[in-house]
Formats: structure tokens, C-alpha cells, sequence
């Protein structure tokens, strides 16, 4: 896909091998069942069948499933924001999310990995023997090994495509063919002795009873010598025992220590994990949340095998019962229609004057398809009852397995809701003080303006000045000290540097803001208000 990220995974591919036993359309429909049911809508998916020619000369039918990993969450999307990397905080803003299975999106081990394989074939194995059946076949197809099964047969290796070129496949045909040799001899031979076992038994109770007397022999030869080793027998057996002792004693301090270097392993992780999660910060948490989460629960229950089974078998059931009604209707419908068609001869069919061959086996097809739906419809319900039941306790199981995760998440949902409300505190805290820098360098700035003008006799600063009257009074000694002191100093660069250290002093002393502020007011309007205050007089 020339969307998807360079570095990105395009797509997965299942190659699954179809029975021979069923025709064209059944192998279809049961591949559009098995996707359906392990890709729905969750997923963009093509599949695609094949039936080449096998070795055997028969046919090998397969099918190719190719989807991509992205989950279809509802939310609309282009096809290139569609393949960009999932945003958790904002998933309107990122790509779709990437997962596929119970455990979507989580790391596994590779025995986590394992174990949903296995269950992914188990799946596969109720699905096609559930088409079987439906069928009206009797083969079955089953996912566990040779070993598993105890058939006593040797795996075959796997054949690579490499193996089928040139002379590679005369001889993978030889060795099965040689193979088939050697089953139809075990036939042969059970064939011609019936009971090999018991032949076995006979030449084995023989020999065993020549090896009795010869021991027994051996036995009196050696007691003598053994009467004169006795002493030194025994202290070989008290030396043996001792080496014994001392071997079990090194096995068990090195079981020991090999559970107790596990312990110190696994609580380093842990400790290794709590100080990644402490480094973070609130959003990379709300990630790492989403990421820690397991599936719904109602998911991974529908996931789970046992309801897999449940449910395919219910719905044969199911299947099964709704066909037989629908013969039914049909055969009603049939015989309705023919009725309509040929009224003189349905009355003379039914006073019993000519029986009807076609309404007579109409009505055998309504009997059949009635008898059969009384023998299927109370199964039917019982499998629904055992799906429900295999829900219930596939959730009950489930969500026990799921509460140390669980409990896990919530930790990190109450440790994010401390970092966020931590994060606005700070935030507020750092709007606070850029506010109070702003007010210091505005009383600083008007502190410049005063001193620049007293510096160059500005209009009001010159000698009996309104505003040089109203500096000079007490009441806004600290202003006057101030402004006379940034107005004595000769450089620019100087004011400058006083000017800053002038900002971060006041930043941190809202009082003295205050003052200075009421005391600038006073210099700006104290000639004002004297001349206010004369008039009322």
C-alpha cells in the first residue's frame, strides 16, 4: 500500500488449506464464514481461493487471506491520514489503530504468541468440521500433532517450494510413496499374524526364562565372592551414600540460588518498569495506558474457544432448523400453487377418485421437513442455552484473568490524574509569575520615564516643578530614591542592568508592587489634588 509508513507492516496473510471433500461453493462459504467470524468489520481484508494440482495427482485446495492490521474504529479518514501513526489523546487527529486478535495492540511473549495460535487453529478446526457436518461428511480435520494424538507416526518435514524444483520433487514423491510402502506393509503383517503382540509376548516369556536360570547361576557363583567383599561392600555403599547426600545438598543450594536470581530478575524489571513510568509525563501516560489495556471484555469472550464451538454448533443448529421450515413453506407454496394450476384434479385428488403423485410428495417432503424440525429445533435450544453458559463462565474466567491488568491500569489512571492536576498547578503557578514580571516591568518602565525626564529637565521636572514638587514629598520616599538613582547613572547599559534586577525583585514582592504603584499615582496627580484640595478650602 503506498500509504502505509515506510517502516510500517502493510499487511498479514493467513494461508489456510481447505478440505477436498467439500465442493466449490461450500469451500467458499466457508472461508467467508471463518472471515467473518476472525476479521468482521474490524478490519480491510481480500481473500482469495486456489485449487492447483497436488502430488498425489488430486486436488489441493487453499485459500490466501490478506488484511491489514488497522482496526475500522467509525471515525472518517483519508487514505493517508488512515495509515499515519494512532494518536491516543486525539484519535480523530492520527491514524487508525493498529492490532489484530484478543490482545491487540499489547507486546507478547512468545508463549502469549504461541497460545493465540494455537487457539486461531482451534478456531479454524470447529469451523471446518462444523462445515463438514453440515455436509453430510464423515472426515474431520484435527490440529493436534502425531504425538498429541498418539498415532505413533513421524512428522513429516516440512517442503519448502525450493524442494518441489528439478529433481527435488521426484524425490519428495519417492519418499512419500515409500512412506505408503511401509504402512501397507504393517497392514500386511498384521494381516498374516493376527496377533503379534501375543507371538512377541510368547518369544519374550521364553527368553526371559533363559536369562532367570542364567542369573541364577551367575547369582550362586558370585555369592562367594561377595561374602568375601562384604566388608569392603559396605564401606563402598556408606561412600556412595555420602556422595549421594552431598550431590542432592549442591542440587538443592543451586535450586536456591536459581530462585532466588529469578526473584532479583523479575523485581528488577518491576523496578525497571516503575522508574520508565515515573520519567513519564501525563500525556505519554494517557499512551501507555491505552497501550497496557486489554480488549473489551465482551470481545474476548466471544473470542474464547469454548464459545467459538458453543456458538458454530448452535448456529448449524440453527441452520438446520430454519431449512426445514423453508422446505416446508416451499412444499406448501409448491403444492398451493399446483392446486390453483389444476383445481379439477386436486378436488378428484382429494375425494381419493386419482391420487396425485405430485401433491403426494409434496406432502411427504412437509412431513419429513416437520419431523425434522421437532427433532432439531429442542437441540437448537439447547445449544443456545450451552453458548449462554459458555459465555457466562468464559466472562467469569476471563475477568478474573483480567483484574491484575485491570488493577494495573487503574493505578496508572489515578498516577495521570496526579501528574495532570501537578501539570495545571504548575501551569497556573508559571502564568501567575509571567503576570507578575509584566507588572514589575510596567512600574519599572514608568520609573525610566521618570528618571529620563528628570535627567533632561522635562516639562514639569525643572526647579519649583509640579512634578519635582510631588517626588520630593515624603510620602513616596522610595519612588524618589528610585528614579534619582536610575537618573545619576551615566551609561545606558547601566540602567539597563539595574533596570532587570529592579524586574526580578519586584516580580517576587507583590507588596512592594502595591506600594510602589500608589506612590508612582501620587507623584502623577499630587500637584492635582493639592490644587484640589485648596479650592475646597
Amino acid at each position: 500500500m503506498r500509504f502505509e509508513r515506510a517502516n510500517g507492516t502493510t499487511y498479514r496473510e493467513m494461508e489456510i488449506a481447505l478440505p477436498r471433500e467439500l465442493d466449490a461453493g461450500q469451500r467458499i462459504e466457508l472461508v467467508r464464514e471463518f472471515v467473518r467470524q476472525e476479521i468482521g468489520d474490524r478490519h480491510a481484508y481480500q481473500w482469495a481461493t486456489h485449487n492447483p494440482q497436488a502430488a498425489d495427482g488430486g486436488e489441493q485446495p487453499h485459500a490466501h487471506l490478506m488484511f491489514s492490521e488497522r482496526q475500522c474504529d467509525g471515525i472518517e479518514r483519508d487514505p493517508e491520514q488512515y495509515f499515519r501513526r494512532y494518536n491516543a489523546k486525539h484519535p480523530e487527529r492520527g491514524g487508525a489503530r493498529k492490532g489484530y486478535g484478543p490482545h491487540a495492540g499489547q507486546t507478547l511473549t512468545a508463549a502469549e504468541r504461541k497460545t493465540d495460535l494455537m487457539a486461531l487453529r482451534g478456531r479454524w478446526e470447529a469451523a471446518c468440521n462444523a462445515h463438514l457436518e453440515r455436509a453430510g461428511l464423515a472426515e474431520r480435520i484435527d490440529m493436534r500433532s502425531h504425538a498429541e494424538r498418539q498415532t505413533g507416526q513421524a512428522p513429516e518435514r516440512k517442503q519448502l517450494p525450493s524442494a518441489w524444483r528439478g529433481e527435488g520433487r521426484a524425490q519428495v514423491i519417492e519418499f512419500r510413496t515409500a512412506r505408503a510402502e511401509v504402512a501397507q506393509a504393517a497392514v500386511e503383517l498384521r494381516r498374516v499374524v493376527p496377533d503379534a503382540g501375543a507371538e512377541v509376548l510368547s518369544l519374550e516369556a521364553e527368553r526371559q526364562r533363559r536369562q532367570q536360570a542364567q542369573e541364577q547361576q551367575r547369582g550362586l557363583e558370585g555369592l562367594i565372592q561377595r561374602m568375601r567383599a562384604e566388608v569392603g561392600e559396605k564401606a563402598l555403599a556408606e561412600a556412595e551414600a555420602l556422595r549421594q547426600q552431598l550431590a542432592q545438598e549442591r542440587e538443592r543450594r543451586e535450586r536456591e540460588r536459581e530462585a532466588q536470581r529469578e526473584r532479583l530478575a523479575a523485581e528488577l524489571r518491576q523496578e525497571q518498569e516503575q522508574r520508565r513510568i515515573e520519567r513519564m509525563s501525563a500525556a505519554e501516560l494517557r499512551v501507555e495506558i491505552e497501550r497496557q489495556r486489554p480488549a473489551p471484555l465482551a470481545e474476548l469472550v466471544e473470542r474464547a474457544p469454548a464459545v467459538i464451538e458453543a456458538a458454530q454448533a448452535a448456529r448449524v443448529l440453527v441452520g438446520q432448523a430454519k431449512a426445514a421450515q423453508a422446505r416446508e413453506d416451499q412444499a406448501r407454496r409448491e403444492a398451493r400453487e399446483w392446486r390453483e394450476a389444476h383445481p379439477l384434479r386436486a378436488k378428484a385428488h382429494d375425494a381419493g377418485l386419482v391420487r396425485s403423485s405430485y401433491l403426494d410428495e409434496r406432502a411427504q417432503v412437509i412431513e419429513q421437513a416437520q419431523e425434522q424440525y421437532l427433532e432439531v429445533a429442542p437441540q437448537a435450544m439447547r445449544a443456545r442455552e450451552a453458548t449462554d453458559w459458555a459465555r457466562n463462565a468464559a466472562a467469569v474466567r476471563i475477568a478474573q484473568a483480567l483484574e491484575p491488568a485491570q488493577e494495573r491500569i487503574r493505578a496508572l489512571e489515578q498516577r495521570m490524574a496526579t501528574l495532570e492536576h501537578a501539570e495545571r498547578e504548575k501551569q497556573v503557578q508559571a502564568q501567575q509569575e509571567r503576570q507578575a514580571e509584566g507588572e514589575a516591568r510596567l512600574l519599572v518602565r514608568e520609573l525610566r520615564g521618570m528618571a529620563a525626564l528628570l535627567s533632561c529637565r522635562g516639562h514639569g521636572w525643572t526647579e519649583g516643578g509640579k512634578k519635582l514638587q510631588a517626588l520630593h514629598d515624603p510620602a513616596v520616599k522610595e519612588v524618589r530614591t528610585l528614579v534619582e538613582g536610575l537618573a545619576a547613572l551615566p551609561q545606558e547599559a547601566q540602567r539597563d542592568y539595574v533596570a532587570e534586577k529592579l524586574v526580578g525583585r519586584l516580580a517576587k514582592d507583590p507588596a512592594n508592587r502595591l506600594r510602589l504603584s500608589e506612590q508612582m499615582a501620587q507623584v502623577k496627580h499630587g500637584p492635582e489634588h493639592d490644587r484640589d484640595h485648596g479650592m475646597s478650602r
